[in-house]
């Protein structure tokens, strides 16, 4: 499919895919944050220990990136 094997076809679809479902819990925790009227501290405080788990999955590609090179 357009000159790539299906490796990379899915690699590159489950990238853009997570990506996508990052950026929808990241919209979730603000949402949560608004309607619980968290306040400044609070909402950094959702940001830091709900994003937590992404930042493993981030760190993950960025170290497979280092290890190719």
């Amino acid at each position: 499919m357009f000159g790539m094997t299906e490796a990379q076809f899915s690699e590159i679809a489950v990238s853009v895919g997570t990506t996508g479902l990052m950026l929808f819990m990241l919209f979730i925790i603000w949402e949560l944050a608004r309607k619980s009227q968290a306040g400044k501290t609070g909402t950094k405080v959702l940001f830091l220990v709900l994003a937590l788990g992404m930042s493993s999955f981030v760190a993950k590609t960025i170290i497979e990136f280092f290890m190719k090179a």
